[in-house]
């Protein structure tokens, strides 16, 4: 189906959308944090990066990565159109990461990226978290 708006109209539409990251997977470690009695998180604080979560005591910053806009190894599939659109867009995508996370690690941070498809094994989260507190 043709989109009914020009594309100067599609591109005004869609930068006027503006969201906090990937609700859903963010409330899923949310969830998993608090059944597993994990405390001292805080989400959406001023730091570098906007880690999704971070562990300030510990200086821990986790990012939950949606397997589609990080372009997961594992599960990403390249959209049918727009190709050079979406390779430039996911390209840039991990540039980003790696420059926060390095950028972050240089300020004493430990970061921890958790895909979206590692939710699925819970208790392999929570053991890296647990890791990761300890370092």
């Amino acid at each position: 189906m043709p989109d009914v708006f020009t594309k100067s109209k599609r591109s005004q539409v869609m930068a006027r959308i503006r969201s906090r990251g990937n609700k859903d997977t963010e409330m899923v470690l949310a969830r998993l944090l608090r059944s597993h009695g994990i405390t001292g998180w805080r989400r959406h604080q001023p730091v570098f990066g906007r880690p999704d979560f971070i562990f300030r005591m510990h200086r821990l910053a986790v990012f939950v990565d949606g397997c589609f806009w990080h372009g997961c190894q594992r599960c990403y599939r390249a959209p049918a159109s727009n190709r050079k659109f979406w390779s430039a867009k996911y390209q840039r995508n991990k540039d980003r990461d790696r420059r926060v996370g390095r950028e972050l690690r240089k300020s004493g941070w430990c970061v921890l990226r958790i895909w979206e498809h590692q939710l699925l094994k819970p208790a392999a989260v929570v053991a890296r978290l647990h890791k990761a507190m300890q370092s």
